[in-house]
């Protein structure tokens, strides 16, 4: 036993000279604990010496030679301890692995004083803070508490790197991102994000689509770049629509977007108007652009000036199309004719989140600009700004600069319209009022959409979805709305010829300097961990913020630049809220829809709709409410040959609560008109919700139902669109034709079956919800 002994005491000499000593056995003995997220603990015993140099990471990764256990080194100090009282050698702490804490005593081998209660000292490593504490009569160690200020934040720049070592990495879905895949992979790289380029058995936390929401139906969770119906939203004929019902509440607001027409619906109202202001000016020679409804990258767009000139009008076959007034003074830079291409995030739609990109591109023509004239009317490279048509010019400049070229970046034409003392604070604030109007115009039917593929109470994604605003800066530097593009290429690189006949895709220097921020700032917005975190600091906070080292960012903890996407809404709620009663008619809407994910509403949801707003009376009866369905039904239904679904879309709905409203409110203007029926609509159903006896029907539903159809001998009534409607004098009283027969109840409730089958639309049949 006594050679034990000697053997150990020899050990300790050598630990005390050349710092090796116990291995990681004596180490796990030590009740060192593993800092947790709420409190650390250090709990080792009072006669616990420091740990040796065994203990530190390179030792750990070096296993030692020697073997000596905790109750042998124990009893070994104990016996020395006399020895090495009065040395007095102090032990500086080491410091400890990440998350532990190193316990030492203040002298080494110095014996432990109970009564005392020695001090503790604790350190953690990279803080160079030391703790101490104190230990029980008994030799336990009393619990040791970091302060508040000692937590992790991970929205300091200090700390986050940290955070993001622990967490798992963000997952993206990119098998079907398509043409945005190399920026899209390049955004990955810079966020130290992990790509499943094949897909994934396991959800992904995003999923990275090319083109529509339904490029892949089987996602159930995580989230979508695109939003349901958002491809049909923009469409050139629905984009046009939901301005133009924009216009007609709102005209000095949206005054934007350029005079428009609809074909083939609408080809005698165009023609019949232009031939109207050729008689009254005729100096006057406008000329307009023809827009297939589908089209893309310039595809069939051209000029005329008289509507003569349409190259196909008539005919089953005759493709839909948009007809829009030509911008004859567009800003010239170099004269040239250029546009803007601005990268727009709609981040969620309930609520509202808007994000513009604070740079963009700018879109020359590579031919110099002429006001139009028949004579160069087919000069697409003169009059379209479309960088699919100009890059097959022999006239484009691909240029390495990006202050320069046939593409440009939008901050070098905002900084020589500066030197020119252009106030481009007004410029942007008209371009970021341009774009919160326009997305204000079309969430209603995207919201329509949305609960169509992801019910309420049905599992499944959130979205969010880049879009491309095409805008054209006037001569007096008012923006004008071109279009707007669901799904903008996100191309990084451009075709190149290196020998005849042969192509190959070379980088673009612009193309990535705005597109790679847009997608990784995108990305960035929507991390899962910190899109809510980052939300719950105020705007100049949050910007400084996102700067900091985010999830994924790397050992290196390197810093990501700033953002480059700017929160414009819910930002200015305040100055635009006011425009979002086609939302409000949407709710009612949504709400008597019935079943769940159908788009359109029912005869039976539309009466519902009028006997719980209480909107019938004895000038308006439930047979006035039928026809009113059918009317509003049938001529949507011929507007849109291309619907299979039957019943009354939310544009449908939306005219025929403007017909009610100018119907119940004929003294005011149509905006007060559509306002007021909605604050007596949400009166009636906050009633009904709250209990109120008020909101009780006035009659027996079933009997309403039955007397609703008794028109045998009614007149149809048929509804103007309200643009073109004429309010009557300020006291005339209600009134409607005499639609109702004298015949008794029972008489017609014995003919309502035949009755509404003769009422129903020739196209397919209702759907009662």
């Amino acid at each position: 036993m006594s050679d034990h002994y000697v053997k150990v005491k020899v050990q300790l000499e050598q630990m005390k000279s050349s710092g090796e000593g116990v291995e990681k056995e004596e180490a796990d003995m030590i009740e060192v604990l593993v800092a947790s997220p709420e409190v650390l603990v250090a709990s080792p015993p009072a006669s616990v010496s420091p740990v040796p140099a065994s203990c530190t990471p390179a030792a750990q990764r070096e296993p030692p030679k020697t073997s000596v256990t905790c109750r042998n080194q124990s009893k070994s100090r104990r016996k020395l301890g006399k020895d090495e009282k009065n040395t007095g050698t102090k032990q500086d702490s080491v410091p400890a692995l990440q998350g532990t804490i190193v316990a030492s005593n203040a002298n080494l081998g110095k014996p432990v004083n109970r009564k005392d209660h020695e001090q503790q000292t604790l350190q953690i490593k990279g803080t160079g803070k030391m703790l101490q504490g104190k230990t029980e009569t008994n030799g336990n160690a009393v619990p040791i508490h970091l302060p508040e200020d000692n937590k992790v934040d991970p929205h300091n720049k200090e700390d986050a790197n940290k955070v993001a070592k622990r967490r798992k990495p963000v997952t993206v879905d990119t098998f079907k991102a398509k043409t945005s895949l190399e920026a899209l992979k390049l955004s990955i790289r810079q966020l130290k994000w992990k790509e499943f380029p094949v897909g994934r058995r396991s959800a992904c936390d995003i999923y990275w689509h090319g083109v529509s929401f339904h490029d892949n139906d089987n996602i159930i969770s995580g989230q979508v770049n695109k939003f349901p119906g958002m491809i049909e939203m923009l469409r050139k004929i629905n984009l046009t629509r939901a301005v133009r019902t924009m216009q007609e509440l709102f005209p000095e607001e949206y005054n934007f977007y350029p005079r428009s027409w609809i074909l083939p619906e609408e080809y005698q109202l165009f023609s019949t108007q232009i031939s109207l202001a050729k008689d009254g000016d005729v100096s006057q020679k406008p000329t307009f652009i023809i827009k297939p409804d589908g089209g893309s990258q310039g595809d069939g767009i051209y000029l005329i000036r008289d509507p003569g000139d349409l190259r196909v009008i008539a005919g089953s076959h005759t493709k839909q199309s948009v007809v829009q007034e030509y911008i004859h003074k567009p800003l010239l830079i170099d004269k040239l004719k250029f546009d803007i291409r601005l990268y727009v995030l709609v981040k969620s739609l309930e609520p509202l989140e808007i994000y513009i990109a604070k740079e963009g591109l700018s879109r020359f023509c590579t031919e110099p600009y002429q006001e139009p004239s028949q004579k160069n009317l087919s000069h697409v490279f003169m009059h379209l700004t479309n960088y699919s048509l100009n890059v097959q010019s022999g006239n484009f400049v691909h240029s390495d600069s990006l202050s320069s070229g046939s593409k440009r970046t939008f901050s070098s034409v905002l900084y020589r319209l500066a030197s020119k003392g252009v106030d481009i604070k007004k410029v942007w604030s008209d371009i970021i009022s341009l774009v919160i109007k326009t997305i204000i115009a079309l969430v209603p039917e995207l919201k329509v959409y949305y609960q169509a593929d992801i019910p309420p109470g049905k599992p499944g994604p959130t979205c969010f979805q880049i879009l491309g605003f095409d805008i054209l800066l006037m001569k007096n530097l008012k923006p004008v709305l071109l279009e707007v593009n669901a799904n903008p290429s996100m191309r990084i690189e451009h075709e190149q010829e290196v020998s005849p006949g042969v192509f190959e895709y070379v980088p673009s220097p612009v193309d990535e300097e705005v597109k790679v921020g847009v997608i990784r700032d995108t990305l960035r917005l929507m991390d899962p961990a910190q899109k809510k975190s980052l939300t719950s600091y105020p705007e100049h906070q949050q910007e400084e913020l996102s700067g900091s080292p985010v999830r994924g960012a790397g050992e290196e903890g390197r810093v990501l630049p700033s953002m480059c996407l700017k929160q414009v809404f819910p930002k200015y709620t305040k100055q635009f809220s006011y425009l979002r009663t086609v939302e409000r008619i949407t709710a009612l809407f949504l709400r008597f829809l019935g079943v769940k994910g159908n788009m359109r509403l029912g005869p039976t949801g539309f009466r519902t709709f009028i006997r719980n707003c209480k909107l019938s009376n004895s000038h308006f009866s439930m047979a006035t409410v039928d026809i009113l369905y059918i009317d509003v039904t049938r001529r949507w239904a011929s507007m849109l040959p291309g619907s299979r679904e039957a019943g009354m879309g939310l544009q449908a709905f939306v005219e025929a609560f403007f017909y009610l409203a100018q119907r119940r409110f004929k003294s005011l203007p149509l905006r007060e008109q559509v306002v007021s029926l909605l604050e007596v609509c949400e009166a009636q159903l906050e009633n009904q919700g709250r209990g109120d006896p008020g909101g009780a029907l006035p009659e027996d539903s079933t009997s309403s139902t039955r007397r609703s159809v008794s028109c045998g001998r009614t007149q149809p009534v048929r509804t103007v669109h309200p643009h073109h409607m004429s309010t009557s004098t300020p006291g005339q009283a209600l009134s409607a034709p005499q639609l109702c027969s004298p015949a008794t109840p029972r008489r017609a409730s014995s003919q309502d079956y035949r009755l509404h089958q003769r009422l129903r639309p020739t196209h397919k049949g209702n759907v009662e919800n």
